[in-house]
């Protein structure tokens, strides 16, 4: 990290509550006028102004002269805007099989990203391969290296965000991980560890979707079942780290158990090798879960009722949540978005049969998600903690 980058770096972190909200606003809205800026924050012009002036003169905000009004008399506009480049974060997704890495701008545009395959998930093991991988995008951005501020590494499971430990992992097989500080003793740079969903639900609530939409959930559906929450715009993180959960819901058989050693869970049959073993166990032989989508689109019973019975606890699970929290959109994302056409009408029918009242009026679409974009929220999620 150069003196430019630790500059901007200490002003951030530093400033005060009016000035992390100026920020964060030209951050996720640029360009924006001030005057858009105060109607956003709640903050007087003059106010606005005195936390621009110190963001301009670090390089981090561009504010050009004035040129145009904005159709109302009075002064003219002078929009600002973010200086992407200002600063980089590198951003970390772990997978049971492989890393992905990605470096951004201040807006998560990627710049470079990198894979590699994990040999082990041991946190040995995964700790080499994203200092490996973190070294490796270094290099190839080469002197804009000294432009990066921060780490961001996201990972399924229970995750203690505030003190950067994995508290419980089933889908790695972790327990009371204290990943970030090993990771940041390794690789010189301050560490965010997240939840993999709430880290994708951060991203999409500054870059994505979820700007200018008050509520939304994020549901994935894959190797597991997670979700995120963002509710009258604050991402939901709960008083312990651990909310929207719903593929640990008890909605299932209790007969089943989940591979966290609970019964019942949601993800215990809805999750991919969930449907892996019920395929395999009803054909007699080891299927994957390819072969188990073919299958269905086949017309094969057994592989259509393990996806039926999936979609039905799933949109049972979103009935639940949307009920809950009650917001607009409900995002369903994950690697079984790429097979959604199979959940699609038994999910949504089991979400209306479950849905109270107005809450059956939440959207739910699908929308892939590739795993650069998980690493992007990795990296959103550390710049967010440095906003904050």
């Amino acid at each position: 990290m150069d003196h430019d980058t630790s500059t901007r770096t200490t002003l951030i972190r530093s400033a005060s509550d009016a000035g992390s909200k100026v920020f964060a606003t030209i951050l996720t809205r640029s360009p924006i006028s001030r005057i858009e800026i105060a109607r956003h924050t709640g903050l007087s012009q003059a106010a606005v102004t005195k936390a621009v002036s110190p963001l301009v003169a670090a390089g981090l905000v561009d504010a050009p002269p004035a040129e145009h009004r904005d159709g109302n008399p009075g002064r003219p506009v002078a929009p600002v805007s973010i200086v992407p480049g200002a600063m980089i974060m590198l951003g970390v997704k772990v997978n049971v099989d492989e890393v992905i890495a990605v470096a951004t701008d201040l807006t998560t545009t990627v710049l470079a990203s990198e894979h590699r395959a994990l040999a082990a998930h041991d946190p040995d093991a995964v700790l080499e391969a994203i200092v490996e991988v973190t070294a490796s995008l270094e290099s190839e951005l080469g002197p804009r290296s000294a432009a990066i501020a921060g780490l961001g590494v996201s990972i399924s499971g229970d995750v203690d965000s505030r003190h950067g430990i994995v508290r419980e992992s089933a889908i790695m097989g972790w327990t009371d991980e204290d990943f970030a500080a090993r990771l940041r003793d390794r690789i010189g740079r301050p560490v965010t560890l997240e939840n993999d969903v709430h880290a994708l639900t951060v991203g999409e609530h500054w870059f994505g979707i979820g700007l200018g939409t008050a509520s939304f959930a994020i549901v994935t559906i894959g190797r597991g079942i997670g979700s995120g929450l963002h509710v009258n715009g604050q991402v939901v993180s709960g008083a312990y780290g651990v909310a929207g959960e719903i593929g640990h819901l008890p909605l299932a058989d209790p007969r089943r158990i989940c591979p966290c050693g609970r019964n019942g869970c949601v993800e215990a049959v809805a999750a991919t090798p969930a449907i892996e073993a019920a395929v395999s166990a009803a054909h007699g032989r080891i299927i994957g879960i390819d072969e188990a989508v073919r299958l269905a689109h086949d017309g094969d019973p057994a592989a259509e009722a393990a996806f039926r019975e999936a979609a039905e606890i799933v949109g049972t699970a979103i009935a639940t949540l949307v009920n809950l929290t009650g917001p607009e959109l409900v995002i369903i994302g994950g690697e079984g978005v790429s097979n959604f056409d199979l959940f699609d009408e038994t999910l949504r029918s089991a979400f209306e049969a479950h849905a109270f009242g107005a809450a059956a009026r939440c959207r739910i679409v699908a929308r892939p998600h590739t795993f650069e974009d998980w690493a992007r929220g990795a990296a959103a999620a550390a710049i967010q903690s440095l906003v904050r």
